[in-house]
């Protein structure tokens, strides 16, 4: 049995890596992609575990084998979600999530229709702000470059399947997981 592809994808700062990592916390059974990026490694990221970080050139080399489901570039990176293993799961009857930005869902739409795209929107433009500037990880540039990018994401939403406002992380797991069919063990929903 073929499982079901859900993309999930939000403005900068909306917390994708948060909700993600709440939802691999109540389902780990739900097979999360992990990305190829030329960006640099944050404090605390390993290798084959958040990110596989390559360089351009290797990059550019996946991309010419076609070896990517999508790939994107945002605040001067690549990403990139390799293709095999997301097929390879779905085929196993695997759930898959994918964490990417609007580019790249915007390519699996084109190349996988049937995939589930969610939408992941913050409170709030103040909410959205405090967040980013919050972090503390990257320099005013940056921030500034990923608020302009925000505001075409933010208008992108009507393009996805479903909206999840991200008001708390629980309650956007639950949102999430009940969009994909799932529930967390123990939810009397689940039929336990």
């Amino acid at each position: 049995m073929t499982a079901r592809l859900t993309v999930l994808s939000g403005p900068s700062g909306v917390g994708k890596s948060t909700v993600v990592q709440g939802l691999r916390a109540a389902r780990p059974d739900v097979w999360l992609s992990v990305s190829a990026t030329t960006r640099r490694p944050r404090p605390g990221e390993t290798h084959g575990v958040n990110y596989f970080f390559v360089d351009h050139a290797e990059f550019a080399r996946m991309v010419e084998h076609g070896e990517l489901l999508e790939y994107a570039e945002f605040a001067g990176n690549f990403y990139g979600t390799p293709r095999r293993p997301v097929i390879e799961r779905l085929e196993a009857g695997v759930a898959v999530l994918l964490e990417i930005e609007l580019q790249g869902a915007r390519q699996v739409r084109a190349s996988m229709p049937e995939a589930l795209l969610v939408f992941l929107a913050p409170p709030s433009w103040d909410e959205l702000v405090r967040r980013l500037v919050g972090r503390g990880t990257e320099p005013a540039e940056v921030i500034a470059r990923r608020l302009e990018t925000a505001k075409v994401e933010l208008a992108a939403e009507s393009e996805f399947d479903a909206t999840v406002v991200n008001a708390s992380v629980e309650g956007a797991v639950a949102s999430l997981l009940d969009l994909m069919g799932l529930h967390a063990p123990g939810d009397p929903a689940a039929g336990s």
